[in-house]
């Protein structure tokens, strides 16, 4: 017998909540069926190629085509000779005694090839060897480590070094030894370079020098400590901050305090300076707040140095009476200085002061000096437990205001300090060779030089895009590009391994620096 239920009756409800409960088990049964089998279609991801072996074996035998890893190189050797340096150093080095072997030329252009291509060390010269096409491309072989470091041995004399010593006075300690002829004739060769770099350039005429010492660390037994505590070296350079050239070196004993004897590399600088400029300025330290040196920055006729006013800011040593004069200064006279900071207050004024020094020369103009002082925010503490920290400038530029004068000081940080960074850590200034104080003193002229060639390529020959290039870039981009050297037609052609647009650039730049006749 079939019992109706009414629609609404107890008995209803529960039938339909049953059918729609078998419904749901249905439907996930077959969901999760479904999830399963498309677990199963679903495709691997592909593994990534790093996780691949390479894809290669290597040949135990050497190629026999003539190939190169420093293509670009040859746009350096073309900058260098184009600059009329090997002339130069013909005229100017003579260290040789017999003609055979390697010319000084030909020894200066390797030194410059090993800066250029990232070598930092004479055995370097033996991997620049191991390059099949290198010396078919600059025209000559590159020189063995032991040929370059009899090269660098004769740039020093004993003599100089016990001279130096004998000149000292009485409880003085460090020295600046003269150079050897060599030595000296190296430099020559550099303000050549300068000359060459200038004539390219005449609308360029305006140059300032910006002068500071640097330290090379070095733990070689003759190295003597520095005033940070390490030992090393500690030579002074002088550059010209418009185009980035080395205009002089000094290479000086870990010991020589940055503040002896700044004039000499200045006098050094203003000299290799093309004559074309007419506009002289100059930017130091506190080591460059010196009397000699101030003396004949102010004098308009000043012997060995251009005529005429050399504007001038050096940043002045806090004696005890500038320190009085610059707490003398009104609040009402400080002015807010550079970009506002989150936790000090940086802020510029002037201030009346004339040095009691006896060697500063009272028939000139008096100097004007601008400070500039930093305090906490909250009237905290600096770790010293001061709660000023203040500086000051001298300076013979009465034109500009007190915060652009602190300003235009402060860019010789992108100048000098940059130059300085470049030839240690770009370049091989910064790892001495030997225990020879001569012969270090040419491997850092070595890597100025290096240096300038470089920047004379960027300026003189390439984009303008690589004009601010540091040596690194330029391997990346350039110098390390590699080729194929093929002899056809009695000519030696090189193909690059690269794009048609720095083949463009590389034509482009040989054609730019043609060879003096």
């Amino acid at each position: 017998m079939v019992v109706a239920h009414c629609r609404g009756s107890p008995q209803a409800r529960l039938v339909a909540r049953s059918a729609g409960e078998a419904r749901l088990r249905g439907f996930l049964t077959r969901w999760v069926l479904d999830s399963r089998m498309m677990v199963g279609m679903r495709k691997e991801p592909k593994p990534s190629p790093t996780e691949s072996p390479l894809l290669f074996e290597v040949d135990p035998e050497p190629a026999e085509e003539t190939l190169t890893a420093l293509g670009g190189i040859p746009l350096v050797v073309q900058a260098f000779r184009s600059l009329g340096l090997p002339r130069s150093v013909r005229e100017q080095v003579r260290v040789k005694e017999r003609q055979r072997g390697y010319d000084e030329a030909t020894l200066v252009e390797s030194f410059v090839i090993l800066n250029a291509a990232g070598g930092e060390c004479l055995d370097d010269f033996e991997r620049l060897r191991q390059d099949p096409g290198l010396a078919e491309m600059v025209g000559h072989e590159l020189p063995s480590p032991a040929a370059a470091r009899q090269f660098l041995y004769a740039f020093h004399e004993d003599g100089k070094i016990e001279e130096a010593k004998q000149r000292r006075l009485p409880g003085e300690v460090a020295y600046i030894p003269e150079e050897a002829p060599a030595l000296e004739g190296l430099g020559r060769v550099n303000r050549d370079l300068v000359q060459r770099f200038g004539e390219r350039l005449p609308e360029q005429r305006t140059a300032t020098v910006d002068q500071d010492a640097t330290i090379i660390e070095s733990h070689k037994r003759e190295a003597l400590p520095t005033y940070e505590g390490s030992r090393g070296y500690q030579p002074m350079l002088a550059v010209w901050a418009e185009t980035g050239l080395v205009l002089a070196d000094q290479f000086r004993d870990g010991n020589v305090p940055a503040q002896m004897a700044p004039l000499e590399v200045a006098k050094r600088a203003f000299a290799a300076l093309p004559k074309t400029l007419r506009e002289f300025y100059y930017r130091g330290d506190s080591a460059c707040h010196e009397s000699n040196l101030l003396n004949w920055l102010r004098d308009e006729k000043r012997p060995g140095g251009p005529e005429g006013k050399i504007g001038f800011a050096i940043s002045a040593r806090m004696s005890e009476a500038l320190h009085v004069a610059i707490e003398a200064v009104s609040e009402e006279a400080w002015q807010p200085y550079g970009e506002p900071d989150g936790e000090e207050i940086r802020e510029c004024a002037e201030v009346p002061f004339v040095p009691s020094e006896k060697s500063e020369k009272k028939d000139l103009q008096p100097l004007r000096y601008v400070a500039l002082r930093i305090r906490k925010k909250q009237g905290e503490l600096f770790e010293d437990g001061s709660r000023v920290r203040p500086f000051a400038v001298l300076t013979n530029r009465w034109e500009l205001t007190a915060a652009r004068l602190i300003e235009w000081h402060r860019e010789k940080a992108g100048t000098i300090e940059l130059v300085h960074g470049v030839i240690k850590n770009e370049l091989g200034g910064g790892v001495v060779p030997s225990k020879y104080f001569g012969a270090n003193a040419a491997w850092l002229r070595l890597a100025v030089i290096s240096h300038n060639v470089l920047v004379a390529l960027k300026r003189l020959a390439l984009p303008a895009a690589l004009l601010t290039a540091r040596p690194k870039r330029l391997r990346f981009l350039i110098l390390n590009t590699p080729g194929r050297l093929v002899h056809h037609a009695r000519r030696l052609i090189l193909r690059l391994a690269a794009a048609a647009e720095w083949i463009t650039v590389y034509r482009e730049g040989l054609r730019l620096l043609p060879l003096g006749t």
